[in-house]
């Protein structure tokens, strides 16, 4: 039965990240989706995903971890926010939504199941008080990052690049260019990360995607053609 799961669970195998710089934040995911052979290893690849959702007109959320288990719990947190600003005629702070988000993780991964809850959330928006970057673990930890985070297997890869390349105060543009170098990275070495980039930058007023690319593969001849 395990090994049944193992073969047939929708996985994110990916990398997200964010970064707080001094004009916005960027936050940026591969798209590649896989599903998991046992051990943890990467069987095939199941397509493209979008692992950048945006929650309403002021907060977006990262995914990783168990697709199931990620969307179920966006559209949960999207409807029960969505209910609680029509109660109380008020706008929830991006602090809410990833207070939220944590309680249902926290819950999920501790109810017994034969297929294990995994989720692992970067939320990022702007409120009354400016932009915000909240890190949420699978086990419903929850932190408010004044720097960058990463999650996903191409941690690996990001986190010796971002430890030293990022800077306090650095552009948006800079954190741009810092965020599709990690990702790079990663595709190169992690089977579980690639086939493009959706990158999105937060600011104090509003959010805009500003990147989606997809990467397109193609055969050239070399140098020994065969004869």
């Amino acid at each position: 039965m395990d090994d049944e799961i193992s073969k047939n669970v929708t996985k994110t195998g990916t990398l997200t990240i964010g970064i707080i710089c001094k004009d916005g934040i960027v936050v940026a995911a591969d798209k590649k989706q896989s599903y998991a052979a046992g051990g943890g290893g990467v069987a095939y690849i199941a397509g493209s995903a979008k692992k950048i959702e945006e929650v309403n007109e002021r907060v977006i959320i990262t995914t990783a971890g168990n697709a199931s288990d990620s969307r179920k719990v966006i559209d949960i947190l999207r409807s029960e926010m969505r209910i609680r600003e029509l109660r109380t005629r008020t706008k929830a702070s991006v602090g809410e939504f990833a207070s939220l988000a944590a309680n249902m993780l926290f819950q999920n991964i501790r109810t017994p199941s034969m297929i294990p809850s995994i989720a692992h959330f970067l939320i990022a928006g702007y409120d009354q008080e400016g932009e915000h970057l909240f890190d949420v673990s699978p086990d419903g930890y929850i932190q408010a990052i004044d720097n960058y985070a990463a999650t996903g297997s191409g941690i690996m890869q990001a986190h010796p690049i971002l430890d030293s390349e990022y800077k306090t105060g650095m552009s948006v543009d800079e954190g741009i260019k810092l965020a599709v170098k990690c990702i790079k990275a990663a595709t190169a070495r992690d089977p579980g990360v690639g086939i493009g980039i959706n990158l999105y930058v937060v600011r104090k007023d509003h959010f805009e995607q500003v990147l989606d690319q997809t990467a397109v593969y193609e055969l050239k001849e070399s140098s020994n053609k065969y004869k």
